[in-house]
């Protein structure tokens, strides 16, 4: 009966740690595959808006990203999730080679 009772305390504790070691390498995953999106998205948007819209040479937006300019003339730059980003034309800063 003891032998029977180690047994099933053991095997009750290898199942706690695997489930809390499950959780963890989930959340990794989770944070990794978020984070191979949003720079798989930011890489086609800039394709896309390199082939579609202007550059605006010289200028650069806050972070020194590149400066498109769309069909409206409105200025916008790519941010690290691949959205535009509309800024004034008065926000641009010359571009810091």
């Amino acid at each position: 009966m003891k032998n029977i009772l180690k047994a099933a305390v053991v095997a009750a504790g290898l199942l706690a740690s695997s489930y809390g070691h499950a959780q963890s390498v989930g959340q990794d995953v989770k944070k990794t595959a978020k984070k191979v999106g949003n720079k798989t998205a930011e890489v086609a948007s800039k394709g896309a808006s390199s082939v579609v819209d202007k550059k605006y040479h010289g200028k650069a937006g806050p972070n020194n990203e590149t400066i498109f300019i769309d069909k409206n003339s409105a200025y916008y730059y790519i941010n690290k999730k691949g959205k535009r980003v509309y800024i004034p034309k008065d926000q641009l800063r010359d571009k810091v080679e």
